[in-house]
């Protein structure tokens, strides 16, 4: 069985390339498997873009917290 932090590092591989294809990327900070928080960090284009709330919450968080039941949020910091 793939630990937590390997689930959750699939799940950011998976969503990696449509960030990139908006000139942006998306990193790994932190787990806090103790509150199921996920920290990343957004680079690139994704940094200074408006819709970028839009796209961690709707797009990353979504397919997290289905891939990785444990998970209960994506923060970006």
């Amino acid at each position: 069985m793939p630990t937590i932090q390997e689930r959750v590092e699939s799940v950011i591989a998976k969503v990696r390339p449509y960030i990139q294809s908006d000139g942006g990327d998306i990193t790994l900070v932190a787990i806090h498997e103790d509150t199921g928080i996920v920290e990343v960090s957004l680079h690139g284009a994704c940094n200074t873009c408006p819709s970028s709330t839009a796209t961690l919450k709707g797009g990353v968080e979504r397919m997290m917290r289905q891939e990785v039941p444990e998970i209960k949020e994506v923060v970006t910091v």
